[in-house]
């Protein structure tokens, strides 16, 4: 499943950056004073396996293949890029203040598991990545 021109306008709300275009690949730029973080986020909206989204970061390098949904909230500042195989999701979470998180692997049951009686490594995980749970029905 392919990112839509929509879900790339969405992003680009949700993180407050214009996006730019190269070809194949679509780049958000993102830079935020107070902390002096920087990320580059850069999507291929179609592979043969789905979207391709990288995250460049002073510090990290992190990459979701086979991206099948974005959720993007602007009230959130942030974007939530999520793919399943066998049973698993993983999620990679942009900020609008230039920071990410990857959730990998984790059992497709969590998203609607009851958050209280998880143990409390595992519950942030469950928390964001439920937040995609719609978009794998």
């Amino acid at each position: 499943m392919a990112l839509s021109p929509a879900d790339l306008d969405r992003i680009a709300a949700a993180l407050g950056v214009e996006p730019e275009h190269e070809g194949e690949i679509v780049r958000y730029s993102l830079h935020d004073a107070d902390s002096g973080r920087q990320l580059v986020l850069e999507v291929m909206t179609e592979t043969e396996d789905g979207a391709l989204v990288t995250v460049y970061s002073q510090v990290a390098h992190l990459q979701l293949q086979g991206c099948e949904a974005v959720v993007a909230s602007e009230e959130l500042g942030e974007a939530l890029f999520l793919g399943r195989d066998g049973g698993r999701v993983s999620g990679l979470v942009v900020e609008r203040g230039a920071g990410c998180s990857l959730y990998a692997n984790a059992p497709e049951r969590l998203l609607s598991a009851d958050f209280l009686a998880l143990r409390p490594e595992v519950m942030q995980a469950a928390v964001v990545l439920s937040l995609g749970e719609t978009m794998f029905e």
